[in-house]
């Protein structure tokens, strides 16, 4: 599989969301782990997407328990230009008190709604994605005012996703659906702290411990039926000692973008694990 080559005129489309955790540094400076063109790609913890948008694949199945993420994202692959168009009013209106109107309303429209996600997204404080026990999206205006971005291109978004399954959901039942020949990227948020990075307190409640556990044993499941895959998580004695004795565990570094202040970011280190061959 990691022999294949992309295709000479294919480009990838960038990311469009910020997204806490996301692995855009991943895929560029360790591009070396991922296969630049598959079958069928899978990933059930989707976030901004950014392994995906770098691998050409004739098919994907994509898939997140946060049901707006997964709505954004079926708004681009239909009708890319109405959320361009309605993220284009918000950045006419942009302002304190529009942000907030925007945080509490809930348009009908799928393509209204993944525009709202999208401002939001861009307007909101570190790009976090966050909600009170009613499920409501609760996280302060940030310093950011750019809705509209010189490096957005939601035409080549939306043509990459073209071949893409989406779908909310609990991972489970889409690791299981995988076959041999599949490329899986997996990953999941961190629910242990690792060094410096703060993540651990927006991920207790949407990803317990449990549920590391419920994965390790899907990955096991997986790796038994020959699927490959990355696993991507925090750089911690109790995730090592759960995948020690199955997997492969390598570490890689980056700079953690969690945090208020510049000065106060550090670096980090995060595990890789593969299965074993």
């Amino acid at each position: 599989m990691f022999s294949q080559i992309a295709s000479p005129d294919w480009t990838p489309p960038l990311p469009f969301l910020r997204w806490a955790g996301g692995k855009r540094w991943l895929k560029y400076y360790y591009a070396d782990l991922f296969p630049s063109k598959v079958d069928r790609y899978v990933e059930p913890f989707l976030g901004s997407g950014a392994v995906f948008f770098g691998i050409e694949a004739s098919s994907a199945v994509l898939s997140d328990t946060n049901i707006d993420l997964i709505d954004a994202y079926r708004a681009i692959k239909e009708d890319w230009q109405s959320v361009v168009s309605q993220l284009a009013k918000h950045a006419r209106k942009h302002s304190e008190d529009y942000y907030y109107a925007q945080r509490a309303s809930i348009p009908r429209l799928l393509t209204n709604r993944a525009a709202r996600f999208i401002y939001l997204n861009r307007t909101c404080f570190n790009g976090i994605y966050r909600v009170n026990q009613r499920g409501k999206f609760n996280v302060p205006i940030g310093t950011r005012s750019s809705v509209l971005l010189d490096t957005d291109d939601f035409e080549r978004v939306s043509k990459h996703l073209q071949s893409a399954e989406l779908i909310a959901s609990d991972f489970q039942s889409i690791l299981q659906a995988t076959f041999p020949g599949d490329f899986v990227f997996v990953d999941p948020p961190y629910t242990v702290a690792h060094n410096t990075n703060g993540f651990l307190k927006y991920n207790e409640k949407i990803f317990s411990w449990d549920d590391q556990i419920r994965l390790h044993s899907s990955l096991q499941e997986l790796s038994g039926r020959g699927v490959d895959f990355i696993l991507t998580n925090a750089d911690h004695p109790s995730i090592a000692n759960l995948y020690s004795h199955d997997f492969c565990i390598n570490r890689v570094s980056r700079n953690s973008n969690i945090g208020s202040l510049v000065e106060c970011r550090n670096r980090i280190t995060e595990l890789i694990i593969r299965p074993k061959k």
